[in-house]
């Protein structure tokens, strides 16, 4: 080791006259033969030897005439790359091998050609766009994956960027990529756009990972995005303006990305998909039964959830599968599982910020209370693992490099500034790595579908309480085995003009109990609670239609205000004693009823006793 930083040194040494030089521990140049120490010392690498200054020194030397470009590359060349990455981390999680090569390269090879960036005889290759006939001939997209060659690439035209002064990149098209033409149309490829192109693909080969999990794997890092440009060959040199379309410093949001999947799907005009059948993972049935577990509710409340599902004809595939005639929305599956969880606590537990904690109540007094479900101590339990899971969560964010290390410079002037933001950057993180230290805890943990870990082990959220049972909250109705709730309140179902979410404007008059069940769903799914809210008024809609009320009045006039217009069986089965006016009041109108069936339930503890 001594040899490589004393070989250009052969100056003969003062005593001895022999060239023979060895570096000591402390850095310092001396002669092995007569261990004459002298004053000249090896060069310091390591950043924390260095003051914290932030001059940045320059050598004036002689220029190079030009610099090198490396191989000539566009920006779907780019894409193409960063795509095949996040499958590849797809395929290391699990994902089935067919994803890859049967779904996600069609569906990329169907963009480039509806795109004109590839398997087109009119393909967009600089500025100059021209217009094209509706019923032009589009190439099949069949042979290859690649999409350019040498000879539809010329040499001209790649270097006409470097050769403008104003304008500094690395690929050849970027300046078609940032025209405002191409900006306005729809086949502009985004980093955003390539995880709705990923999520596309997911839903058409039915995995069992639904667009919150896809997220999550991204923000944790085991899905390339941030700094996915790093992965890129070295041979693409992404530099310049190159960093306007590659780097991205957050992870979208889960609206923007369905939206996106939804613009994509219009965009690339994509048939039906294969169907969501009841044994597919992504159907509500089975997905609510994963979220049921995670958010540690008993496993007997997932056939009502399915009882639900039939009751609101939600059951049927044809309602989960896109079709651009049936059924042209594609559904949020997560979203939507959830919200069918969340009515059917509505059911049970009515969440109004009453009824909930008198059925908790009665159950505390009983001897065998430790076997039944209980919603406070379900509360207490659930509350403590969503804090310790925030302060987790948000220690994760703190902790994450979002910087890259290979930045990109946007042009050359900046170069300087942006090498000396660095330098000091580095600096600090080295002063804060020696002064603090990891928690002895902390572990690098694999991916999981689940949040929250409930059982005896140490390291758990708290007790399982899935075996827990539900037989004090049910009764039997017309032979049917019903919710001992009764009452049931719901916003104003009526659909806007506007199409907008009107939570924030409503949240006010909302039970606590319903937001905070809002709030742990939004946080588990890490969407925001108007998306779930809209969900579960859908949800709702389906439940107390309003075709059920007018038919149900023209056949018993004088009764429909008690009655609600739904069969006795499928009252029963749901239990929703909601009337018309109720039903277009506000949430805070039911509270009269609530007292109404707390002084009935007191009038029966009386006679009981």
């Amino acid at each position: 080791m001594d040899d490589e930083h004393t070989a250009e040194y052969t100056v003969p040494c003062a005593q001895c006259s022999a060239v023979d030089w060895g570096i000591s521990d402390e850095g310092r140049f001396y002669c092995r033969s007569c261990h004459n120490v002298i004053e000249r010392t090896r060069e310091v690498v390591d950043l924390s030897f260095l003051k914290l200054s932030s001059r940045v020194s320059t050598i004036r030397g002689p220029r190079k005439k030009q610099a090198e470009r490396g191989h000539v590359w566009m920006v779907c060349e780019g894409f193409q790359f960063i795509l095949k990455n996040q499958a590849d981390a797809l395929l290391a999680l699990g994902v089935h091998p067919q994803f890859k090569d049967d779904v996600l390269c069609p569906l990329w090879r169907c963009y480039l050609q509806k795109s004109r960036q590839a398997y087109t005889h009119d393909p967009v290759r600089s500025c100059k766009f021209r217009v094209r006939a509706v019923g032009s001939d589009l190439e099949s997209a069949s042979e290859g994956i690649s999409c350019t060659d040498g000879e539809s690439n010329p040499a001209s035209t790649a270097g006409s960027n470097t050769e403008n002064s104003g304008f500094w990149s690395g690929s050849s098209d970027t300046l078609t990529y940032l025209s405002a033409r191409k900006k306005r149309s729809q086949s502009l490829l985004s980093m955003k756009k390539t995880l709705s192109l990923i999520y596309l693909a997911l839903v058409w080969s039915r995995e069992a990972l639904t667009l919150s999990d896809l997220l999550r794997l991204v923000n944790e890092g085991h899905i390339p995005y941030l700094n996915a440009y790093e992965q890129l060959p070295e041979e693409m040199k992404v530099t310049g303006k190159d960093s306007l379309i590659f780097v991205v410093e957050t992870v979208p949001s889960h609206h923007a990305v369905h939206k996106e999947a939804e613009t994509l799907i219009q965009f690339l005009q994509l048939p039906a998909f294969p169907p969501i059948s009841q044994q597919t993972l992504l159907h509500p049935a089975l997905l609510s039964l994963r979220y049921l577990s995670d958010v540690n509710l008993p496993d007997e409340l997932h056939p009502w959830v399915c009882r639900l599902l039939e009751h609101t004809g939600m059951m049927d595939q044809t309602l989960h599968t896109f079709d651009p005639r049936n059924h042209p929305t594609l559904p949020r599956y997560d979203v939507q599982a959830a919200a069918l969880i969340i009515v059917t606590l509505k059911l049970f537990f009515c969440l109004d910020d009453m009824t909930e904690w008198h059925l908790s109540n009665d159950l505390g007094r009983q001897k065998d209370s430790g076997k039944v479900f209980n919603l406070r101590r379900w509360y207490k339990v659930m509350q403590a693992a969503l804090i310790r899971a925030q302060e987790r969560r948000d220690q994760n964010v703190s902790r994450k490099q979002w910087k890259s290390k290979k930045q990109i410079y946007p042009n050359k002037k900046e170069k300087c500034s942006m090498i000396k933001k660095k330098r000091i950057a580095e600096q600090v993180q080295l002063c804060f790595e020696k002064l603090t230290s990891c928690p002895s805890g902390l572990q690098d943990v694999g991916p999981s579908s689940f949040i929250f870990c409930w059982g005896d082990e140490e390291e758990s959220d708290g007790p399982s309480l899935h075996h827990m049972k539900l037989d004090e909250v049910v009764t039997r109705r017309y032979d049917f085995l019903t919710p001992l709730n009764d009452i049931y309140w719901h916003p104003a179902l009526r659909r806007c003009l506007c199409y907008n979410s009107h939570y924030k404007e409503v949240e006010a008059t909302l039970p606590r109990s319903f937001i905070w069940l809002l709030q742990l769903f939004a946080f588990m799914l890490d969407v925001k609670p108007f998306c779930l809210y809209e969900e579960v008024l859908s949800v709702e809609r389906r439940i107390f239609d309003t075709r059920l009320y007018r038919g149900k009045s023209k056949a018993n006039a004088g009764s429909s205000a008690e009655t609600a217009g739904a069969s006795p069986e499928a009252q029963a089965s749901l239990n929703t004693r909601t009337s018309p006016r109720r039903t277009r009041t506000s949430p805070r109108t039911a509270e009269a009823s609530v007292g109404t069936w707390a002084s009935h339930r007191k009038r029966q503890r009386s006679r009981k006793s």
